[in-house]
């Protein structure tokens, strides 16, 4: 007797110390210290030095508060981008930034430290809030992966950036963009200052409408207007307006007609009332009065005509009359077909009453910025214009001049901070002027409008979707003229200083703001705030002039952000200033769709101001994280998942993971559910690479690499089949692009690899010699798969690419490479394999058949017959001895049949299950020494070793 051998030793069973599970929580810290503490940045910039440059600008995120989900989707898009064009061969840097000066900083402060801090106070307050906020923020990007910059990011509260915005303001100003100007701006009570466009969203909100009744001044000349010797004996007329905001009527200066709208002279019980045409019935059902047209006439007959205020009788402080002026703007699509005017609180009124004469000193303004009327304004002085609603309805209905009113919800502008509405207010500001008009100190006027340069730069930039393209040009083309000054302390100040009595900009304007920039860049905005107006302007001009206070809005900050950034503070990291001084300053910017509105928009019209053209050739969009039900992730409605929760609890991987399997062109999903889906997608990719890994583990491609023309056919076709993958790949991330890879790669993993090449493979890598050339043919293209597969993923699996590259590569990081050269897909071969894969589709369905039944165990104690004809047969013929082994059968024949198609037999084999390779066999115990072996494993084990030319 002797010993029986333990054969299961003697197969090359797959070994690795890459673990099957990740335990990323615990894991990934360990690697983001170790990329910290070697200073991995800075490696890839050295290992990148010359190649052609990448620059992703980074949009700063606000300096406030914990990230969000949304602050990780947007890093980690950042990251990935930046990553694969580091492995793609380019200089790809990424230097983060954050947005530091602004509104909700200082409403932070003042929660903590109250309202009433010195300017002093509230920016020494602020620089050290936002100083420990960003700590904050930038451990928890950290901790996503994300790879940059850190020890040097830029801040908009750098004295060198915040100098470099004042330089940048005095550029725009000598091109001739900025003028003063009183006009209605959007004016928040919260904020206590004006808002850009960019600042407003649109909200439902109620409001009361209400129309209004404002008396004749002169009945005869309103009865010649309509063609009538005279009104009806005893009747009053009253020009009838409607509106939804009852706060302005105190404030009413004129009336708005169209000219070419025809309006009626309608006799009612209250008296005679102007109205559009077109809308008298449904103003009568309105009012509950019935009417007889008495005439009609034209707009352009009623203007210069005189009405009276509607409280005209009630309080001698509004002892006025409105004139009608003629103005486009108004239609009798609804309403009463008039507008009444209070030009401090509409874009359209100011305008019509200035073109007919108003001058800005008269134009009533008693709206305060904390949103009371003044204290001295007849009968609602001091009180809240949304609180006074309802008593100027009752004046105006003891008045007798309410016709009727409806409370109604409607879209309405909001602040976006404080989701409050807003108004607008006519206020002194300094504005970018979009068309043509006189700038103040211009010595280097634009070539056109700043409209048209932006509707041009549009034009030559890439959007990623296309559709924001649409978006963006519409928004440029209606915009109205950027208004830049804020009333508050903490952000980059405008330093002029105006006239006492004319209000005129001092002479030296421009060199002071040169003088201010250099004070600013040694000491920070705080150094301006301390400087004296006697110390800029002397002895002499200082009584008469005033230091403004006002200062540059953030959208100015982070819009600006590409000229102090990276032509300033930064640009020595590009190793070639001055930098791309002919083309943009940035290949890509990149932020969320609502950011058409925001930094993009900011960021285009200061471009084209500065040098006429947008400082990004592209712009790419993500959507909003929303939950599975599509309602935007919120706080305040709990329905959100909060990326430290993530980390600690699954990991980073996978939101990074779950991110680039999101389409993020639409809003992306997320949930515990979402995330329990993408958990496994991790698993099945982490599995095939630990397959990967351990069955390359005692391959030395120095020694042991096969060349291609003597690979087996199977593992050429292996390679051509990555190579082909590799190019899609390649053109999606060029495109930024990275659902369709993870989806590609989760099916390569699963179904390419997984069901077939690796199951195929496996026999022979177990069961052949260990050096023999079938196993090593195996293992040259495993190792070029794994190379290939660990690019792919790194730029999204990050954590996982670097822990398998420890143990793999060759380098200190897996993003020191760049893609592999896997040669050019073999058309011919390609399709040869896809068809063998088809048919061995069909044999595995009637094996699984057999299975179920109980007929058969494993695949192996089958044998396949298949009948088939043509290019089939020779692609299938050509594999000779080696289809068994495609098939995992223990014998495949084929037979060549005119006419049938293809059909195929399954049946149990007769024959003996080796010990060690478990295929079923008729030469089983052939060497008597080994009688539970068959043939082929002698060979391999004490002989030659068996001959595979195919598979």
């Amino acid at each position: 007797m002797t010993d029986k051998v333990d054969y299961r030793s003697t197969l090359n069973l797959p070994d690795s110390p890459f673990p099957m599970r990740g335990d990323l929580p615990k894991r990934e810290p360990a690697w983001v210290q170790e990329w910290n503490e070697q200073g991995l940045y800075k490696k890839l910039r050295d290992a990148r030095h010359g190649a052609p440059l990448f620059v992703l600008h980074d949009g700063p995120p606000y300096a406030n508060g914990q990230i969000h989900m949304g602050h990780a989707v947007n890093k980690v898009l950042k990251d990935m981008i930046v990553k694969s064009k580091q492995l793609a061969d380019f200089d790809a840097q990424y230097i983060p930034g954050w947005d530091c000066h602004g509104l909700p900083i200082e409403n932070a402060i003042e929660k903590l430290y109250g309202r009433n801090l010195s300017r002093d106070d509230m920016q020494a307050k602020s620089r050290a809030f936002a100083t420990e906020q960003i700590g904050q923020q930038r451990e928890d990007f950290k901790r996503l992966g994300v790879l940059g910059d850190w020890e040097r990011p830029y801040k908009t509260m750098d004295p060198a950036n915040e100098a470099g915005e004042i330089r940048a303001f005095k550029r725009v100003i000598e091109r001739g963009f900025v003028y003063r100007g009183l006009k209605p701006v959007y004016w928040c009570f919260d904020c206590g200052s004006s808002l850009a466009e960019f600042e407003i969203e649109y909200a439902d909100k109620k409001s009361d409408t209400l129309d209004v009744a404002f008396e004749t001044d002169d009945a005869g000349k309103l009865a010649a207007a309509f063609g009538l010797a005279a009104l009806p004996a005893g009747q009053s007329a009253f020009a009838v307006i409607w509106t939804t905001t009852a706060w302005t009527i105190p404030a009413n200066q004129a009336l708005n007609a169209h000219p070419e709208l025809s309006y009626a002279l309608v006799q009612t019980e209250k008296g005679c009332l102007v109205l559009a045409e077109t809308l008298v019935d449904k103003c009568l059902e309105r009012f509950g009065l019935t009417g007889t047209v008495l005439a009609t006439a034209k707009g352009e007959k009623l203007g210069g005509l005189n009405f009276r205020h509607p409280l005209y009788d009630v309080d001698a402080g509004y002892r006025r009359l409105s004139p009608v002026y003629l103005a486009d703007y108004v239609s009798d699509g609804d309403g009463t077909g008039l507008v009444h005017s209070a030009p401090a609180y509409g874009v359209d009124d100011f305008n019509s009453c200035v073109a007919n004469g108003l001058k800005y000193d008269d134009i009533l303004n008693p709206v305060q910025g904390n949103g009371t009327y003044a204290a001295d304004f007849p009968l609602f002085g001091g009180l809240h214009i949304w609180k006074a609603v309802p008593v100027i309805l009752d004046a105006l209905k003891v008045a007798g001049r309410l016709m009727a009113t409806v409370g109604i919800q409607h879209s309405y502008p909001h602040c976006w901070r404080h989701k409050t509405p807003v108004i607008y207010r006519a206020a002194a500001q300094w504005f970018i002027r979009m068309d043509e008009g006189p700038g103040v100190f211009t010595q280097d006027k634009a070539p056109k409008t700043l409209r048209q340069l932006a509707l041009d730069a549009i034009e030559h930039t890439s959007f990623y979707p296309e559709n924001g393209r649409a978006r963006l040009r519409d928004m440029i083309a209606n915009r109205p003229d950027w208004c830049i000054s804020r009333q508050r302390s903490w952000g980059v100040p405008i330093p002029f200083f105006l006239h006492k009595d004319s209000g005129e900009l001092h002479p030296r304007t421009m060199e002071i703001l040169d003088q201010a920039a250099d004070i600013v860049e040694k000491g920070g905005i705080e150094a301006w705030s301390r400087v004296t107006t006697e110390e800029i302007l002397g002895a002499a001009d200082a009584p008469s002039y005033t230091k403004s206070t006002d200062i540059l809005e953030v959208w100015f900050d982070s819009g600006s952000s590409f000229q102090h950034v990276l032509r300033g503070s930064h640009k020595d990291a590009y190793g070639r200033p001055p930098f791309h001084t002919e083309g943009p300053e940035a290949d890509l910017y990149l932020e969320g769709h609502d950011q058409h509105r925001g930094w993009f928009h900011s960021s285009l019209l200061l471009g084209c101001a500065l040098y006429d053209r947008a400082p990004y050739k592209g712009l790419l969009t993500h959507g909003f994280t929303v939950d599975s039900k599509g309602i935007k992730m919120s706080k305040s409605l709990k329905n959100g998942i909060e990326p430290q929760a993530v980390s600690n609890k699954l990991g980073a991987e996978i939101i990074r993971l779950w991110v680039a399997a999101s389409d993020y062109s639409g809003d992306i999903a997320g949930d515990d559910k979402i995330l329990a889906r993408v958990v496994d997608t991790y698993r099945r990719v982490r599995n095939t690479l630990k397959f990967l890994l351990a069955n390359v583990s005692d391959f030395d491609p120095a020694k042991d690499t096969v060349a291609y023309e003597d690979l087996l056919e199977i593992d050429k076709y292996a390679l051509s089949y990555a190579a082909r993958l590799q190019t899609e790949i390649r053109a999606h991330f060029d495109v930024y692009e990275f659902h369709p890879v993870v989806s590609k790669l989760q099916l390569y993993c699963s179904e390419h690899l997984g069901a077939f090449y690796l199951d195929v493979l496996k026999d022979r890598l177990y069961t052949t010699a260990p050096k023999s050339l079938a196993r090593r043919s195996a293992q040259t293209v495993l190792h070029q798969i794994t190379h290939a597969l660990l690019r792919w993923m790194a730029p999204f699996l990050s954590f996982t690419a670097e822990e398998a590259w420890g143990g793999f590569g060759t380098s200190e990081s897996i993003f020191l490479e760049t893609f592999t050269d896997l040669g050019h897909p073999d058309r011919k071969l390609l399709d040869k394999w896809k068809s063998i894969q088809d048919v061995r589709d069909l044999a595995n369905k009637l094996i699984e058949t057999k299975r179920t039944e109980g007929a058969l165990g494993a695949s192996l104690q089958a044998e396949v017959t298949i009948q088939c004809d043509g290019v089939l047969f020779e692609a299938l013929n050509s594999l000779g001895e080696d289809l068994k082994f495609v098939f995992i059968t223990s014998s495949a024949t084929l037979i060549q049949t005119a006419g049938v198609g293809i059909t195929i037999t399954v049946k149990t084999s007769d024959g003996t299950k080796c010990e060690r390779c478990w295929h079923y066999r008729s030469d089983i115990g052939m060497d008597t020494a080994h009688p539970t072996l068959c043939g082929r494993c002698t060979s391999n084990l004490y002989g030659a070793g068996e001959t595979r030319t195919f598979a």
